[in-house]
């Protein structure tokens, strides 16, 4: 089993890399407009999708800036994720949000509409606990 324990920042990789892609493709959404920047630009409409989804977070009773703060834990946190950085903080940042949504959104669907985000919530805790692993920008830094 001494092998195995060789695999663990492998295994840290990973589960930063699946948990940070993820957040960053459902980000991507509300962040990005669908007509894309430029066109986006011009019109005055760069923050219409961003904007879409804080009256989503309104219509569940949380304040509209909220969203602000989901989308760029998921975005940002995300990225950073991916890089492994300051990855404890971003990390229990997904835990908080994957956690709203689940009581918030995904919690009326049943289990089956509450396993993906729960999983995430399980990974992110994970690397709150666990940390970046070896292969993060966070131990070239010293942070973690």
């Amino acid at each position: 089993m001494r092998s195995l324990a060789k695999l663990q920042p492998y295994a840290l990789l990973l589960i930063r890399l699946v948990i940070g892609l993820s957040m960053v493709y459902h980000s991507w959404d509300k962040v990005m407009p669908s007509d894309g920047l430029r066109h986006a630009y011009y019109n005055h409409h760069l923050l219409a999708p961003e904007e879409h989804f804080n009256a989503f977070v309104a219509s569940l009773g949380m304040p509209a800036w909220s969203g602000y703060l989901s989308t760029a834990t998921e975005f940002i946190g995300g990225l950073f994720l991916i890089a492994g950085l300051l990855t404890r903080f971003w990390a229990f940042l997904v835990t908080i949000n994957m956690l709203v949504a689940v009581l918030l959104v995904n919690r009326h669907h049943g289990y089956a509409g509450s396993e993906y985000s729960l999983a995430l919530i399980a990974m992110a805790f994970l690397l709150c606990t666990a940390g970046s692993g070896s292969l993060a920008l966070d131990r070239r830094f010293g942070i973690g």
